[in-house]
């Protein structure tokens, strides 16, 4: 607990000081919500950026320290609206941690989260494992976006946290991030009214979902496509943001953020989203003057500071992006369900989804049929709604936002897989939610939307499975102790096959020759050529005849045979076991 807690602690005081310092050097004064997205994506890059230099990720963690510290140095009486920003997202930040840490209070323990999901996470413990160390792994080679990992890394070499936990700080974190980043578009609403709103856009029925299932990844590529959105929406809108040169550098360091956590797919949001939005301003402002301070001379100098920006920070990751085209996720006809039982809804992504598993189809759970469908036409004529108001009131930025992500999803949909499809929906869910909101934030339609929403949003948290429930990082332990094994490991059938065990006992042990097999799989008698059997509980009593008591590390115990091993065991390296499960989609 106080890993994962501290873990989260640091990555958002990091993310805030670091941003917010970009922002005043960008000419920014006044305090700015999007600061914890700007600066998440600085960690990310600075920390890939130096995580495989020499110290093996120390290098890392002194970088994100410094930072930090100039950041507050720097800010130091230049920023103006410190205090009352504080006010406004206090409560938010406090409320999205109590909803972020639903799934540890439901469950009643720490751990890893959506172990039942997938199985993704171990593939990620390993590939932050071997980087911390100075090692390849199979996702460094293929080109993988590692940039959160490499945050990870950083929090694991400073800190002394460990992998599990700083993953799942990291994770809790972006929960927090979200909503606080979502207050950008809610400013001037009083705080009745924009606390929940925050809260419901930024943690929104499919990034909680995403969230449940231990998806870093896809909810931190959300973030950086909301604080993409509400960017260029200052840009336009915010009086003290249209007199400055360096306006569009933001919107480029998120650009960035989003390859270094996404590869080259996360550009497609901001891409799509920019184009749109300056083709739409273009059209709708046809005054020269006022189409000049969009597209026209004022504009040139801004925008080519900005994509010079842009080069600098994605030239390191340009090889790596390459190789990542040919990653089996973008294969139609590769694992295209992944974890899923077939396609999603699209209405999903509009919030209101009664149901504690997003991959269930309606009626499939505890609520009938007709409650997700009255819930899915509810929403859906409130965005059309939304869609209206924001046209009229010239919202053009989360117009283009939506725009966006509706073709991402659209192309996903008609070329890519059901896994695909699913997160470009997650992508652009905070979106959805934003359109419908913002406009209508006054009227009492929306109280009614929020409460449904954001009930959908916390029984999807309170149903997050935290595990395994049965295993403990206490296995890691035992690595001296058995070194390259043969090792049998004796672990529950409902482990294994219920809440998909094998990967992280494997991970726990990596480095040598490891069966996973449940008591009734095995019998009477360990594989061929086993030397330890490591079983769960506090039995004295060996396992098997030939076997002596060599350690307890509870709740583990260590048998070691007494007689020399016989024969070759069927064993397989960790390697090779970690290849077999498939690199995270």
């Amino acid at each position: 607990m106080i890993g994962t807690y501290v873990a989260a602690l640091v990555v958002c005081v990091a993310s805030l000081a670091i941003g917010q310092a970009a922002m005043a050097l960008c000419g920014v004064r006044r305090w700015s919500w999007l600061a914890p997205a700007i600066g998440l994506a600085l960690l990310c890059v600075a920390c890939w950026g130096t995580v495989r230099l020499a110290g093996d990720g120390v290098l890392s963690a002194v970088v994100v320290l410094a930072l930090t510290v100039a950041s507050v140095v720097y800010l130091w009486g230049r920023l103006e609206g410190g205090g009352e920003a504080l006010r406004a997202g206090g409560p938010v930040a406090l409320l999205a941690l109590a909803a972020a840490s639903l799934p540890f209070i439901a469950e009643g323990h720490f751990g890893i989260l959506g172990t039942s999901f997938n199985p993704d996470m171990s593939q990620h413990l390993l590939a932050t494992d071997r980087l911390a160390h100075g090692e390849g792994s199979q996702l460094l080679h293929q080109g993988y976006p590692l940039g959160p990992h490499a945050v990870v890394v950083a929090l694991n070499m400073g800190l002394g946290i460990g992998l599990v936990q700083g993953f799942a700080g990291l994770t809790v974190a972006i929960a927090v991030l979200a909503p606080l980043t979502a207050l950008t578009a809610f400013r001037d609403q009083p705080a009745l009214l924009r606390i929940p709103a925050a809260l419901v856009v930024g943690l929104t029925y499919l990034v909680a979902s995403y969230f449940a299932q231990g998806a870093f990844k896809e909810t931190t590529q959300a973030l950086f496509v909301l604080a993409f959105v509400l960017t260029l929406r200052e840009s336009s809108r915010n009086p003290e943001w249209r007199q400055l040169q360096l306006r569009y550098i933001p919107a480029a360091v998120l650009m960035a953020g989003s390859a270094y956590t996404y590869s080259f797919p996360g550009l497609i949001w901001p891409i799509a989203a920019a184009a749109i939005w300056a083709t739409t301003e273009f059209a709708i402002r046809r005054i020269p003057s006022s189409a000049a301070s969009v597209t026209g001379p004022a504009v040139v100098r801004p925008v080519l500071y900005a994509s010079l920006m842009f080069a600098v920070l994605i030239a390191p990751e340009i090889g790596r992006m390459i190789d990542f085209h040919q990653f089996e996720t973008f294969d139609p006809n590769g694992p295209g369900l992944g974890n899923l039982f077939g396609q999603i809804s699209p209405f999903e992504a509009l919030g209101i989804w009664p149901s504690g598993d997003f991959r269930l189809t309606p009626g499939a759970g505890a609520v009938p049929a007709l409650g997700y469908y009255l819930g899915a036409a509810f929403a859906s004529i409130l965005l059309v709604y939304g869609l209206v108001l924001c046209w009229l009131r010239r919202e053009t930025a989360l117009l283009a936002g939506f725009a966006a992500a509706a073709l991402a999803y659209a192309a996903a949909r008609a070329g890519g897989t059901p896994y695909t499809a699913a997160k470009a929906l997650e992508i652009g869910a905070p979106l959805a939610a934003l359109v419908i909101v913002l406009p209508l934030l006054r009227r009492p339609v929306a109280w009614l939307y929020l409460l449904a929403a954001g009930g959908c949003s916390l029984l999807a948290l309170a149903n997050a499975p935290i595990g395994p429930t049965s295993y403990s990082p206490a296995l890691t332990g035992l690595r001296a102790d058995v070194g390259v094994g043969p090792t049998l490991v004796l672990a529950s059938k409902q482990l294994l096959e219920d809440e998909q065990g094998t990967p992280y006992i494997a991970w726990e042990l990596r480095g040598g020759r490891v069966c996973i097999a449940s008591q009734e799989e095995v019998g009477d008698r360990p594989p061929p050529g086993v030397r330890f059997v490591v079983v769960r509980g506090d039995s004295k009593q060996p396992p098997f005849s030939g076997f002596r008591l060599d350690r307890i590390a509870s709740p583990y115990v260590l048998w070691k045979r007494t007689a020399p091993v016989q024969g070759a065991s069927p064993c397989p390296l960790i390697a090779v076991r970690q290849a077999r499960q498939g690199p995270p989609r």
